[in-house]
């Protein structure tokens, strides 16, 4: 699941982040436009108006929606249009996970303070099923073809042993953690901050 796509919580990252912190290199912009990926079972595509009433189904989920830092329940179609429409402002790629044309989540790599973030979630019905790995793998492997010595940044609450595991099989390694509200909880999460290094990918 990964960090909230619609308006990720950044607490404890804020002075890490900024493109002036010592050791941090902000990451060039050159990803494009959203582009169209197909692996063996999904397409991931740019999303469209028409996404809202699916995404809102799927986030108005409370188990979804708790593994994400912002996300408020109940979360209703007009945040879902809300959230489409800013997508033309943002600098990075919001793929729509698509399974026999279904909309079943979203992989999001997006520029923050010099740095690429990437968050995910998925609707419950396809939890188990290998789709997250298959569409964040494919999202991973278009983004280090567009730029192959950017770093990857992300994270997971420290209760979601899956979303862990999947970012340790592609590469990802523990940087540190923080207490981040949940908004869907209602309380402070342990969220442990993520990287994947080029190297990782080689």
């Amino acid at each position: 699941m990964s960090l909230d796509l619609l308006d990720r919580c950044e607490a404890g990252q804020a002075a890490s982040s900024h493109p002036g912190a010592a050791g941090i290199t902000p990451q060039p912009i050159g990803l494009g436009a959203c582009p169209t990926l197909q692996t063996a079972r999904l397409v991931l595509r740019p999303h469209q108006a028409g996404d809202a009433e699916a995404i809102a189904a799927s986030l108005s989920d409370y188990a979804v929606a708790r593994m994400l830092a912002r996300v408020p329940l109940p979360f209703h179609v007009a945040d879902a249009r809300d959230w489409l429409a800013t997508l033309p402002r943002q600098r990075g790629w919001a793929l729509a996970v698509t399974r026999e044309a279904t909309h079943v989540g979203c992989v999001h790599l997006e520029l923050r303070h010099g740095r690429y973030h990437l968050g995910y979630w998925l609707n419950r019905a396809v939890w188990g099923q290998g789709i997250g790995g298959e569409a964040v793998a494919a999202a991973l492997a278009a983004f280090r073809i567009a730029l192959p010595e950017a770093v990857v940044h992300s994270g997971v609450f420290a209760d979601n042993p899956a979303s862990l595991a999947l970012q340790a099989r592609l590469g990802f390694a523990v940087t540190g953690c923080a207490d981040v509200y949940s908004r869907a909880r209602g309380r402070m999460v342990t969220h442990l901050e993520t990287r994947l290094d080029p190297a990782a990918c080689a």
